[in-house]
């Protein structure tokens, strides 16, 4: 991305204070970016999924740019946004298709080793799901600091800088974090 990410911050706050352009330029300077998530994410689907890259870019930037109540701050935030929702369009999608296959074909995907799974072991995005809301209920920040790390692929610094926490707390909750889902994910 040719973009400084000083230079993102600054079209979210003009965005933010209704400047509604700078939004819309902002779509192509960060489409590269959104892109590689996206196709992290459809990595992790189930080989026949049909829904493309593209069009959970294009879906989630919507669902962002539309969001009224988003006091935007920073580029951190922006991509922690745009992997929350690209995470619930997928999951979503997922629920359709296993309502319209009546329970068959769950999608899988790796436990990644950022979470400290085993290499190859599948796991059910929904269950993924389920499991990330519960712990987000048990402990909204690690919540978030799970979404933010795993499904935004942000740094750990980039995670402590977002959510207003210091490094060494952010690794000491990820940790945690990691165990708690390991633990619930086995069953």
């Amino acid at each position: 991305m040719g973009l400084s990410p000083g230079a993102i911050t600054q079209m979210l706050v003009d965005g933010r204070n209704g400047r509604q352009d700078a939004l819309d330029e902002l779509m192509p300077l960060v489409y590269d970016e959104l892109r590689r998530l996206a196709d992290i994410y459809l990595r992790r689907e189930r080989p026949d999924h049909t829904l493309q890259a593209t069009a959970l870019v294009h879906e989630a930037y919507l669902r962002m740019v539309d969001q009224t109540q988003v006091r935007w701050q920073d580029r951190a935030q922006f991509f922690g946004l745009a992997a929350s929702s690209m995470r619930r369009i997928l999951v979503d999608h997922a629920r359709r298709h296993r309502a319209e296959k009546r329970g068959g074909g769950e999608p899988k995907l790796s436990f990644d080793e950022r979470l400290g799974g085993p290499d190859g072991q599948d796991m059910n995005l929904e269950a993924l799901e389920d499991a990330l809301q519960s712990l987000a209920t048990l402990d909204p920040r690690k919540g978030r600091l799970v979404e933010l790390r795993f499904f935004g692929g942000l740094t750990l610094e980039e995670v402590a800088e977002v959510l207003g926490i210091s490094r060494a707390t952010a690794i000491r909750e990820w940790n945690s974090a990691k165990a708690w889902l390991y633990r619930e994910l086995k069953g």
